[in-house]
């Protein structure tokens, strides 16, 4: 059975009454139930079991003692049900079985202490009475407690404390009191009950002042328990403060340390009590708030250091008793991890608490360069004029202090304390909130949130700059990077020359051996194959690419009105717009109609006009619009088709009447343009186009000189670029926007844009162009990394010697298990290699024949189960689409071809002031060719690699993708690592389950010995949860989470000891 496990932080009952052997079931009366004569035979198996239901019912058991009696055989039951009926019908018991009688001894003997003095005989009676209600609160039914509670008998047996005189408190009558408290709280609701009274934990801690030892730790053990009960920890506290008064006692736990310090007399063996105090400490230290708060723990702690418990607990030692030695090593190990997580709060190693220099240092180191040292300086100036004289009130102005700075640390945001308050109605929360200024910390965040955005803006330039820089040092990089293999390519071609011109001379001169005719060729000139010469200021044109194409033949001239399309232009950039000047040269030989014009612009209508001259036999032949005309309402027409957008009838406006009543034309005309905003864009389009040019927080010049320069200065993110080629002018917007360009300042801001941006020759193929160019590098480091991983994963498969190794070890797997046709191979198709994991053992379903391969390779071919070192590019091919590789690449040839093709375009027009196209694109083309360059050939060298690979393992050329071939070794190497993940979980598994027995073992072993120890004087009374709570507590079980941790960390912790010289010492070994 595994060893019973408890998380400290949930405190409830059932977490710690767990017990490996089944709960002893006992009865009160003493006659063997086998001798019982039964005047009914034993009832059919439903009905005993409903009976008997309700008299486990009765008994208020734990799950786990229900769960035993149930368990037990039918005969069995019905000898504890007739048992317990004829109980309950003695007539001899009649009186004790009702609380009604024990209410009334109590009271009476509570009334008579007063008047008469006992003897023992007398003592001994009224003892007998207080164990009979401790029993009867134990064995009787659950009618019995609640009969109880209803007659208010906790308050009979706590006013019975509160008014014992000396000799009754010094006697076993008061322990037995105390066992009835303790016997009504081992059932739910009069644990419920006890924890409700509100002087009930303030009256058993009373007790604590009695010299009879059993009683005080009786008392001890409750109060211990009730700290582990939700909502118990500080009654428990506040019941100490009350005994602090009512002992007269400087602190609350000064009777407590007396009592552990005492070393004489019959203190001087008497390790129960010392070990109750034990537990009582470290429940009042860890439980509650001290389970989760620090401060907490260290405020407690230090209020017992304070009253001298460290060299108590020095002594405590001498007792080597194992249950005591537990609390004081968990107190010791609370203590060391609370001092460490401290100091680390102050970047230390340790923090001296007893040094009032080391603590003041650390303070001032900490606060020495923040805004709360003058605080702390005010603080000690006002500390030196605090009253210091003995008497006079001194001592209680520096109490005071000591716990304004207690409530301090520990009250939360709620205004609660974990402690008793030492102060009253002293809200830490609202008294902080009354020094702080309002109009100060408005200042304050108008002022910050000015630099915040002032920041943000510095930021942004800043970015920007930063990117300018790195693109202009890759440049420079890929620049210098190419001028060097252009170099060595220069000087390769030049030796390749001069070799070809020696043979053809070579050959030359025997062909006129031969024939006698001289071939005569111009000789090469000095230094090497001729440079190509330079002209103007450009770089000397890049040796031809592997997919460059003749150069196109000069574009004629342009005809008046606009440049003319590129030759050969790509439909990667589109083609170029028409000439704006076309609108205006149609042809002249339409037929005019007198048609009416609107008197301001208009929407459009986008149709398809059918020519005059196909209209002929057509219904339109017969169609007149100047009929239509005669009934339209054009007026109507210009009202809700005007191309002013927020049009208004300034017929109806009230502004515009009064103004022409004045006669203020001219102040109509303004009110008119603030009114009007030209727009023949579509709405949501032009909206768009709005939202982004107010991301890109540029003017339409500063736009256009970006493009223009392509973007030297980067201003336009890729992002940005990307959303600017969605809104390029489209030709019906280039045709109206032409119409209204003598309107030019009345158009709104989005129509303004798309104009100023058509005048730009070739807007669109320069977008293309330069995002092209922002993304080409973005795209290669894409793109390059897949086909190396192709190229890398095709080698290492076929070098790796481990891979090899398994493959081999498979082989001689599958020809040993298979027979006939199936048996006998000299290989196997590497997709097999998956299906190894499908073959399960025949003895255990959860060993597959990988485990036991991998198990094979431990034990005899170590070094393989290394094989993932080899293929350590397998997972990346494996993630690799060849098709959509080559996809890429070729997309990424096609935008070269089209941007060298524009650049054609570009040197045969005239350029305008401030357009660096030719120049930059220029030199990106040489740069770029030679890196695209060294791709395709990468690419094609990782095709062939992939092909012999394939080759390699038996696989047939073209069947397989990279994706599908690297994916079966992924996925093996995937399989392989999880077979070795499980054996090693079996193998831990296996080493704890013979852990786990070997400790079983002795734990039964030791309980049966105690059970040997125990059985003479067992007691006949059937467990509860309050009692396994106090044994639990008492046996420091409850900490058994946390003295495992101390056991894990004893060793690290004693060698930290000895390295760092520490003051703490290290802890006794714990017996277990």
């Amino acid at each position: 059975m595994p060893p019973r496990k408890r998380t400290r932080p949930g405190l409830g009952f059932l977490c710690c009454f767990s017990s490996s052997e089944p709960p002893e079931i006992n009865l009160k009366d003493s006659v063997p139930l086998q001798l019982l004569e039964f005047s009914a035979p034993m009832p059919p198996a439903e009905e005993l079991h409903a009976r008997f239901s309700e008299l486990v019912d009765e008994l208020d058991l734990t799950d786990k003692n229900r769960e035993a009696m149930f368990a037990l055989p039918d005969e069995k039951k019905w000898q504890i049900y007739c048992s317990k009926k004829k109980e309950q019908e003695d007539p001899n018991k009649l009186a004790t079985s009702w609380p009604d009688y024990y209410i009334d001894r109590i009271n009476s003997m509570a009334a008579m202490q007063t008047l008469f003095a006992f003897d023992e005989e007398e003592m001994e009676m009224r003892n007998k009475v207080v164990e009979d209600l401790k029993t009867a609160l134990r064995t009787q039914p659950m009618r019995f407690v609640t009969r109880f509670i209803e007659l208010d008998g906790l308050t009979c047996l706590l006013n019975f404390l509160r008014s014992m005189d000396y000799e009754t408190s010094e006697s076993r009558v008061h322990t037995s009191v105390i066992g009835c408290i303790k016997a009504l709280m081992n059932n739910s609701q009069g644990r419920a009950h006890v924890l409700a009274h509100p002087q009930s934990i303030n009256t058993i801690s009373q007790s604590l002042r009695t010299e009879n030892i059993k009683t005080k730790v009786a008392v001890l053990e409750i109060l211990g328990a009730v700290c582990l009960v939700p909502d118990g920890h500080k009654k428990v506290l506040q019941a100490m403060a009350h005994y602090q008064k009512y002992a007269a006692e400087r602190t609350r736990f000064q009777t407590l340390l007396n009592e552990l310090d005492k070393s004489t007399g019959r203190y001087r063996d008497e390790v129960n009590l010392k070990t109750a105090i034990m537990s009582f400490i470290n429940a009042v230290l860890n439980a509650g708030a001290g389970e989760d708060n620090l401060e907490f723990r260290l405020h407690l702690r230090y209020e017992f250091l304070m009253l001298g418990i460290q060299p108590v607990i020095d002594k405590l030692r001498e007792h080597e008793n194992a249950t005591l030695d537990r609390h004081l090593d968990f107190f010791e190990m609370v203590r060391n991890e609370d001092d460490s997580e401290l100091a680390k709060r102050f970047d230390t190693n340790h923090v001296d608490t007893k040094s009032a220099g080391a603590m003041f240092e650390l303070i001032k180191k900490k606060l020495s360069l923040t805004d709360a040292y003058p605080n702390l300086i005010s603080i000690l100036q006002h500390c030196l004029q605090m009253p210091y004289k003995r008497g006079g009130g001194s001592m209680q102005h520096w109490q005071l202090l000591d716990r304004i700075l207690q409530q301090l640390v520990l009250q939360d945001d709620k205004g609660e304390d974990p402690d008793a308050a030492p102060l009253d109605n002293f809200s830490v929360k609202n008294i902080v909130r009354m020094l702080v200024n309002e109009n100060e910390v408005k200042q304050w965040r108008d002022q910050a949130e000015k630099f915040r955005k002032d920041h943000l803006e510095l930021l942004g330039k800043l970015e920007r700059k930063e990117r300018e820089c790195d693109t202009k040092t890759q440049e420079k990089e890929d620049m210098m990077k190419t001028l060097n293999k252009m170099k060595d390519k220069l000087q390769r071609e030049g030796v390749e020359l001069r070799s070809a011109r020696e043979q053809v001379l070579d050959l030359s001169s025997r062909i006129n051996d031969v024939s006698g005719v001289s071939v005569s060729f111009p000789p090469p000139p000095p230094g090497g194959p001729a440079a190509p010469p330079m002209t103007g200021a450009f770089p000397p044109p890049p040796p031809p690419l592997p997919f460059s194409c003749p150069p196109p033949p000069p574009p004629p001239p342009p005809p008046p009105g606009g440049p003319p399309p590129p030759p050969g232009a790509p439909p990667i950039f589109g083609a170029p717009p028409p000439p704006i000047s076309s609108l205006f040269n149609s042809a002249a030989s339409t037929r005019s109609k007198s048609i009416p014009q609107p008197s301001h612009p208009l929407k459009s209508f986008n149709w398809a006009k059918l020519g005059e001259n196909v209209i002929n036999g057509t219904i339109w032949n017969d169609i007149d619009d100047l009929r239509a005309f005669k009934i339209l309402d054009l007026k109507d027409i210009e009202k809700m088709f005007s191309a002013y957008q927020r049009q208004q009838d300034l017929l109806t406006n009230q502004s515009f009447k009064q103004q022409k009543e004045t006669g203020s034309m001219d102040d109509i005309y303004v009110s008119t343009r603030k009114v009007k905003e030209l727009s023949v864009i579509d709405g949501r389009r032009a909206q768009n186009c709005i939202i982004l040019l107010s991301k890109l927080k540029m003017s339409n010049e500063e736009i256009k000189r970006a493009i223009l320069e392509m973007d030297e200065r980067e201003e336009l993110a890729k992002d940005m670029l990307e959303q600017l080629l969605k809104f390029v002018p489209e030709k019906s917007d280039i045709d109206l926007l032409e119409e209204h360009k003598h309107e030019l300042d009345r158009m709104a801001r989005a129509d303004r844009f798309l104009f100023e941006m058509s005048r730009i020759d070739h807007y669109q193929q320069r977008l293309q162009a330069l995002f092209f160019k922002k993304k080409f590098a973005e795209r290669l480091a894409e793109t390059k990394p897949k086909v190396e991983a192709i190229l890398n994963a095709s080698k290492e498969v076929v070098r790796s010697k481990r891979l090899t190794q398994i493959l081999e070890v498979v082989l001689a797997f599958g020809n040993f298990m298979n027979k006939g046709q199936r048996g006998n191979a000299y290989g196997f198709k590497i997709s097999s290699l998956n299906k190894i994991a499908d073959t399960k053992s025949s003895i255990d379903r959860n060993i597959t024949m990988l485990h036991y391969l991998i198990m094979i390779v431990e034990k005899n071919y170590n070094d393989t189960l290394h094989i993932q070192d080899d293929l350590s590019s397998v997972p990346e091919a494996a993630k690799v689409n060849l098709s959509e590789l080559e996809k890429e690449v070729h997309n990424i040839k096609s935008g070269l071809k089209a941007l060298e093709a524009e650049l054609h375009y570009q040197q045969s027009r005239t350029r305008e002031r401030g357009d660096k196209f030719v120049a930059v694109i220029g030199d990106f083309i040489t740069v770029a060719g030679f890196s695209f360059s060294e791709l395709e050939d990468q690419l094609s060298e990782a095709r062939d690699k992939f092909t012999k690979s394939l080759k390699h393992f038996g696989e047939e050329e073209g069947r397989m993708q990279p994706d599908e071939f690297f994916g079966i070794f992924d996925t093996f190497l995937q399989s392989f690592n999880e077979a070795r993940q499980d054996l090693d979980n079996m193998q831990r598994r296996k080493d704890e389950e013979e852990r786990r027995a070997r400790m079983e073992a002795m734990l039964k072993e030791q309980r049966e010995r105690e059970r040997r120890a125990k059985k003479g004087g067992a007691s006949d009374e059937v467990g509860g949860e309050f009692d396994d709570l106090v044994s639990a507590l008492r046996s420091g079980e409850v900490f058994d989470k946390d003295l495992n941790k101390l056991k894990r960390n004893r060793k690290r912790s004693v060698n930290q000891l000895v390295e760092g010289g520490g003051r703490e010492r290290a802890v006794t070994k714990v017996n277990y």
